[in-house]
């Protein structure tokens, strides 16, 4: 609960519909949380937020439209004061690692019982970070091995341009979903390939996974 005594308000995202309301359901019994909303995509998701600007938004790493990382970075770029906890199957020490990187304030796997995902709402709501003990050493493990094999420092754009690569977009695709002419985004692709050292859309991909860059 927060600091005044008002219930947390959340946002739930998943597109499996029993267990996004099985998510739902256990929250509001919380006695302590207000679902205020549920979508099950990513655009719905995004649209909720906006609408609400929930405390704490609850959201499936993979999901139709935008998945849980781009919608991470809508809230920062819109600067909404809602904290986004990323729930996935995968439990991929790189994949948390880059999940915490991009802004997420936790990460549960989605075999999470119910009372640790209110206890993660609760915490997140609060200011802190949640990850789960048992991936803890595992994330530790990943920071060691990035700090001694560190990955080239890409900007907010390249990493945008490598993941739109990754889904198999081209520049011209790419622009229109930034909203960025085709020229800019060609230098933000150069910028990209110098950085990873390679001359195509394929080996940029390939190089970005190999680096923990993109899944």
């Amino acid at each position: 609960m927060s600091t005044q005594g008002r219930k947390v308000t959340v946002v739930v995202a998943d597109d499996h519909p029993i267990y996004r309301e099985g998510i739902a359901r256990g929250l509001a019994l919380s006695g302590q949380i207000d679902v205020v909303a549920e979508a099950g995509d990513g655009t719905a998701a995004w649209e909720a937020i906006s609408e609400h600007v929930p405390n704490v938004a609850v959201v499936d790493y993979r999901m139709p439209g935008l998945d849980g990382v781009a919608i991470v970075h809508a809230v920062t770029r819109d600067k909404l004061s809602t904290r986004v906890i990323l729930l996935s199957a995968v439990t991929d020490s790189g994949v948390v690692f880059k999940a915490i990187e991009e802004g997420a304030a936790g990460y549960l796997p989605k075999d999470a019982s119910r009372s640790d995902i209110v206890q993660a709402v609760l915490k997140v709501a609060k200011g802190l970070t949640v990850i789960p003990p048992e991936l803890a050493g595992d994330l530790a493990g990943e920071i060691r091995l990035r700090a001694a094999h560190s990955a080239p420092i890409l900007s907010e754009r390249e990493h945008q341009v490598l993941r739109g690569f990754a889904r198999g977009l081209s520049v011209p695709q790419i622009a229109a979903e930034l909203y960025l002419g085709v020229s800019t985004v060609k230098s933000h692709t150069a910028r990209l390939y110098e950085k990873l050292g390679v001359s195509d859309r394929a080996a940029a991909v390939a190089e970005g996974m190999r680096r923990g860059l993109v899944e």
